[in-house]
């Protein structure tokens, strides 16, 4: 990565590990608990909901208005469930490495809160309440959710082979869309196509931007990854991302025929991301980490945004 360079880290930035002794897991669950809590990320529920808010807007527009509660609710679990297993698979394959970096070196698994063995066991019991979630979903969806194991599985070993582990991480974690078209109509149409797209591309440009807060520490152990492939160019390959994004969510509405007040909601998520790339800097990892945060206010919009292009209809003349 020759001609490359980043910023030194400045003086007084604040501890960026993401473990917190006195969050409320440690308050509310019991000692035993905490770690398979924190091993699946319970105590960072953002993840979970970059996960499901875009599913949620796919089983709208799906619905063509509100979805079922029963098919809510297995899509939620489902999101839960899989965002989790993923993070388990994570610290399971780094969990040599996680010890190395400032951000992650308190994790379960490297602090040894956790053994190998009682992950492993834990791991088993998210997919096997994944199995039984398939009973609930038509053979479309669940040969869907079959091929997207091995996908959550290699992620983790991505970033040692390609600096583009985030497409891979973007396609795995909005592969619910897809299968809330399988489930909801037993078609994959070609606008719920683009507007998975474009989720893959938003997260690929969100979790670049968190790509930078570990960048010094990829250096040094010979990691990759999109932060490290655009280097100091990241405010323009991020930004090319969030418009083509755009594009594609523009797309995707045409062509299922959204009302006009999901472009007004488009148009605010572009201006949030105008707003993101005004704010972001190589220099500011803890800036890095509120944007990738506010990014929960693009997947809340993305959901407005089918509402009003669909339930809308139906209380006001459009």
């Amino acid at each position: 990565m020759s001609g490359r360079s980043f910023p030194d880290k400045a003086p007084g930035t604040p501890d960026l590990a993401d473990m917190r002794p006195d969050d409320w897991v440690a308050h509310w669950l019991p000692p035993s608990w905490g770690p398979y809590a924190r091993l699946c990320r319970l105590d960072r529920p953002v993840g979970t909901w970059l996960t499901l808010l875009p599913c949620l807007a796919a089983l709208v527009q799906a619905a063509d208005g509100w979805p079922t509660l029963f098919r809510l609710f297995i899509f939620s679990l489902g999101a839960l469930l899989m965002r989790g297993i993923g993070c388990c698979f994570n610290d399971i394959f780094d969990r040599d490495i996680d010890q190395k970096v400032e951000r992650t070196r308190f994790r379960p698994l490297t602090s040894g809160q956790l053994s190998l063995k009682n992950a492993l066991w834990f791991v088993l019991a998210q997919l096997a309440v994944c199995a039984l979630l398939l009973l609930a979903l038509n053979e479309y969806s669940r040969w869907l959710a079959v091929a997207l194991v091995p996908i959550v599985i290699v992620y983790p070993l991505c970033k040692r082979f390609t600096y583009w582990p985030q497409v891979v991480l973007g396609i795995g974690f909005n592969w619910g869309m897809l299968m809330a078209w399988s489930d909801t109509q037993n078609i994959v149409p070609p606008g719920a196509i683009a507007m998975w797209l474009g989720a893959v591309l938003w997260q690929v440009g969100y979790d670049s931007i968190y790509a930078y807060v570990d960048v010094r520490d990829d250096i040094k152990l010979g990691l990759r990854s999109t932060a490290l492939r655009f280097a100091d160019k990241g405010k323009i390959w991020i930004s090319g991302f969030y418009i083509v994004t755009i594009a594609l969510w523009a797309y995707g509405g045409a062509a299922m025929d959204m009302d006009w007040p999901y472009y007004v909601v488009i148009a605010a998520i572009a201006a949030h991301f105008f707003w993101q790339m005004c704010v972001f800097s190589l220099a500011r990892p803890d800036r890095n980490f509120m944007l990738f945060r506010a990014n929960m206010a693009v997947g809340v919009l993305l959901v407005v945004a089918t509402l009003a292009g669909t339930v809308l209809r139906q209380f006001v003349p459009i």
